[in-house]
Order: C-alpha cells, then sequence, then structure tokens
C-alpha cells in the first residue's frame, strides 16, 4: 500500500496549481500519490497538469462538484495508509508534510494533523476555529459583529486570545492542508456533498470528534496559501456558505437551529437593507436591494 496519497482539487488555477505541484514534488515525502481532481476549468488548468506532471493520477470532473465532491472523488481513489487534503493554492515547505506524518505516526489517538498557514508575505494565518456553537450566527455575520467586534462569542470561535505559533489540539482546522489517518475516513465518513463549497471541513472535524480521535495543529510545519485564490472567483460565494451554513446547524443541531440561523440572517438582511436605502436617500448610492431581497426569499423557502 502507498503510504500517502495527496488529493488536490483544483478549479480555474492553473498557474497556482503547477506551483502546488511542483512544491509538493520537491519535499520530503515517503511513498506517495498525487490525485488531482479537476472540477472542470474553464482554463487549461487539467491540460497543463496532463502535459507537465504525467506521473499525477488526473481526474477530470465534467461539471464542478464542489470542493466536496471534488475532493471526495479523489479520496475515493486513494490507496495510502494517509490522506493529505491539498488546496491547489498551496505551497508546502520541503520539511512540512514529513513533520505531519512523525506527529501522526508517534501519536496513535490522532486522527489528523494541520500545518500552519502562512500568507506570501510571510505572516501566519488566523486560521484555526473552535466548533461553531448556537451563539456562533448571532454574533458573526450580523450587526453584532460589527457592534461588539470583540464579544466573547467572537474571541471563542476565532481563538482570538491564543497564539496560533504554538502547537496544540484543535477542533477544526481547515482543509488547505490537512493530513488524515485513512482508517478514520473509513470510520466516520468522507466529506458531505450537501456541504458543496463551505463547512465540509468544519462538519467532517465533527464528526472525528465525535468518534473519539484529536486533530493536531503542528505549527513546526508551515504551507504557504494564497488564501481564496480558486473561492474568490465563485460568483454565488455568500448564498453558498449561508446554503451550507444552514445544512451544518440542521444536521448538528437540528430542525430549530436552522430556524435560529434564518432568524440570524433575516438580522443581517434587515440591516443591510436599511443601509442601502438610508445611502439612496443621501446621495450616497447602495447596491441593489430587489436582487439580494430574491436571494433572501429564496433562503428562507430552503
Amino acid at each position: 500500500m502507498t503510504a500517502l496519497s495527496v488529493v488536490i482539487p483544483s478549479w480555474n488555477t492553473a498557474d497556482l496549481t503547477r506551483a502546488c505541484l511542483a512544491k509538493l514534488f520537491a519535499a520530503d515525502l515517503p511513498e506517495t500519490e498525487v490525485i488531482v481532481v479537476d472540477n472542470a476549468s474553464e482554463d487549461d488548468s487539467a491540460e497543463m497538469v496532463a502535459k507537465e506532471f504525467p506521473q499525477v493520477v488526473l481526474i477530470r470532473n465534467a461539471k464542478n462538484e464542489g470542493f466536496a465532491g471534488g475532493c471526495n472523488r479523489g479520496m475515493q481513489l486513494a490507496r495510502g495508509d494517509y490522506v493529505l487534503l491539498l488546496n491547489s493554492d498551496t505551497e508546502v515547505r520541503p520539511d512540512a508534510i514529513r513533520k505531519l506524518l512523525d506527529w501522526l505516526e508517534e501519536h496513535a489517538d490522532y486522527a489528523a494533523a494541520a500545518p500552519k498557514l502562512v500568507s506570501p508575505d510571510g505572516t501566519t494565518q488566523k486560521s484555526l476555529k473552535c466548533f461553531p456553537s448556537l451563539l456562533t450566527p448571532l454574533f458573526f455575520s450580523t450587526p453584532l459583529e460589527r457592534w461588539f467586534p470583540k464579544s466573547p462569542e467572537l474571541r471563542r470561535y476565532f481563538l482570538m486570545d491564543d497564539s496560533q505559533e504554538e502547537s496544540r489540539d484543535v477542533d477544526q482546522p481547515p482543509a488547505a492542508c490537512l493530513l488524515l489517518r485513512a482508517s478514520v475516513l473509513e470510520r466516520v465518513g468522507l466529506f458531505d456533498e450537501d456541504l458543496w463549497l463551505f463547512y465540509n471541513d468544519v462538519d467532517l472535524s465533527k464528526r472525528i470528534a465525535a468518534d473519539g480521535w484529536k486533530t493536531r495543529y503542528v505549527a513546526e510545519a508551515e504551507v504557504l496559501h494564497h488564501e481564496g485564490a480558486s473561492t474568490s472567483k465563485f460568483g454565488r460565494f455568500l448564498p453558498e456558505w449561508q446554503k451550507n451554513r444552514l445544512h451544518y446547524y440542521r444536521k448538528h443541531h437540528g430542525r430549530p437551529a436552522g430556524w435560529w440561523v434564518k432568524l440570524c440572517v433575516a438580522f443581517a438582511f434587515a440591516d443591510w437593507t436599511v443601509t442601502q436605502l438610508v445611502g439612496r436617500a443621501r446621495n450616497k448610492g447602495g447596491e441593489p436591494v430587489r436582487p439580494v431581497a430574491r436571494e433572501f426569499g429564496a433562503f428562507l423557502r430552503s
């Protein structure tokens, strides 16, 4: 069996995918298979991979199956004892993956390990969070976030008082670079594909924790991350985020939690609408309300 399977979902990031693969193959790795899942890119991503990296297993999806579906196609083919989920907008340092592997090899009660993500300017990204609670939708992405930016709930959720320069156990590291035991994936399952683009990694981490496993943040392992390089190109970012968040809360907290999330979104929509109307009244412009209102209505009916 291959020791490590690396699964890289790709969507319209040809240049970044090239850099990602070049850094990956230059890294210190055990026996490794690399699987790139192209989500129907409209640039030459798939052609570039096929031509420049023939050692890669390339899957060409006929349509964009989202982050969850794309990763699942790759994980279903993976043969390694460990599976590394790796975004196409990352560049691994030479020893980063080896450090993650060493941690899991030495700590049998851990299911996953994640590295420190850094921006191109060298700053550490605040990538770690606690699991969202029922208070999170009220204080995050509503007017309360603007009014109380350092509320106890936001401090808890975003780990504002914790350093991300030191290794520690964590709830939910992002799947931009996440090493997982294949045996644990067999137990808890792959990504929930109803969480098409967002909250899929939160849900997976939640299921891993519920099964009695721990996850480690290994700050000594460093990975460059061009954050949002692919998702920023997705035109329905916010509606998809709201839809995926709603599904997550229903799944883990029941249907009443879904009603609660809708109420919090209604609060945010009302605030946004008033802001636009006041701006127009003062001749300061504003975004069209009607298209957003249609999206909001569809969200309430979902």
